[in-house]
């Protein structure tokens, strides 16, 4: 159906804009944002996707605050004003392409906010992301990030919290394309081989002079299948840094990192170090919808103007359970040639990966 978008000239294919280019039952279109103080005290997680194809829209808030983690999920018939983008009570206003956005939650199930980002440094195009089961293509996606500040207020049951640019920072991306959405799909002939294992690291970093983002992904004998991370300067310069070579610490009987050395390399020859550390974990398929998680998942049809509030206590073991077999982000500080900087320290280690040396799916570090 031909929308206001089409005014504009824009267009890839010869469709209308409404209408994507692959009939995939599996693209989506999807804004992920992150907020914290800089203390450990709380992360604020949230989100919104389209699938076009499915004929769904949703979002989702999480916040966790000591050892309590809230979710909230939105969800809704897709439509056609995608210059307005939004879901029930919950909207993203684009004040300022790939620098300056609002997201708005007005109060649901307790919860609300309304929280201004502000871009510190421009986007970052990510390099493509592909993944493949056998021959069948599992994820095929593009995304750009970016670090920054927030202002506003966080409202919980009644409480107010108050978000100043001075103190709240975070980070970004917008991601499009395929990867796994909505209800399962007929499995068909098993994966050959099958799938073994996965690790992950994604570390995007706002420290005052550049900021730094570092995307990595490996597959269970450590061959690295995705490596791209990038320096950008305020005045506009992008460094590569290279082939980063990384060491994640791991807690005791555990997948959950306390923090990782990550040596990184100029364009000039010079070591750039960064040491990160974790100060609060979310585990994202704990209520967030990604993989994983058991009680909801994006892209899923629950009907018209869907809402769940869901609880959960931290240190149920239940719980702490799920934390290995799905991703992770956390709180993240981190120093770099005696600057500190503040972001996302997301990682996760599913499966086998011998550099870890985690030799199945259930072992953890010593």
């Amino acid at each position: 159906m031909v929308g206001p978008l089409d005014e504009y000239p824009l267009h890839q294919v010869p469709l209308p804009v409404e209408w994507v280019g692959s009939s995939d039952r599996n693209f989506y279109d999807r804004w992920y944002f992150n907020a914290h103080d800089r203390t450990g005290d709380l992360f604020l997680i949230t989100g919104a996707g389209y699938y076009p194809n499915l004929g769904t829209k949703d979002a989702f808030v999480l916040l966790r605050r000591g050892d309590r983690q809230v979710s909230l999920q939105l969800g809704d018939p897709i439509d056609g004003d995608r210059m307005n983008p939004h879901v029930g009570p919950y909207r993203v206003e684009i004040a300022e392409p790939l620098r300056r956005l609002r997201v708005v939650l007005e109060e649901t199930e307790g919860i609300a906010c309304d929280l201004t980002w502000e871009g510190s440094f421009d986007v970052v195009q990510e390099q493509p992301h592909v993944m493949r089961s056998g021959s069948r293509v599992t994820l095929d996606a593009q995304r750009f990030a970016q670090v920054g500040t927030w202002s506003g207020a966080v409202v919980v049951d009644g409480e107010e919290i108050a978000v100043t640019p001075d103190r709240w920072v975070g980070t970004r991306d917008r991601s499009w394309g395929i990867r796994p959405v909505g209800e399962p799909e007929p499995a068909g002939a098993p994966a050959s081989p099958p799938f073994d294992g996965m690790w992950w690291l994604y570390v995007p970093l706002r420290f005052d002079d550049f900021a730094v983002v570092l995307i990595l992904q490996e597959d269970p004998s450590g061959f690295r299948t995705l490596n791209d991370c990038s320096r950008i300067w305020r005045d506009g310069r992008v460094e590569q840094l290279g082939w980063p070579l990384v060491d994640i610490r791991y807690a005791a009987g555990t997948r959950t990192p306390t923090g990782a050395t990550i040596r990184c390399t100029a364009p000039d020859g010079k070591p750039v170090v960064l040491e990160v550390e974790s100060l609060l974990p979310v585990p994202l398929h704990v209520g967030g919808g990604y993989g994983g998680d058991p009680d909801w998942t994006h892209g899923q049809w629950f009907g018209p103007g869907h809402v769940a509030r869901r609880n959960y206590d931290m240190t149920d073991e239940a719980v702490r359970g799920r934390f290995m077999f799905g991703c992770v982000d956390h709180v993240g500080r981190a120093t770099c040639d005696g600057a500190e900087g503040w972001g996302l320290f997301e990682h996760f280690a599913i499966g086998r990966h011998d550099p870890s040396g985690f030799g199945d799916w259930f072992a953890t570090a010593p």
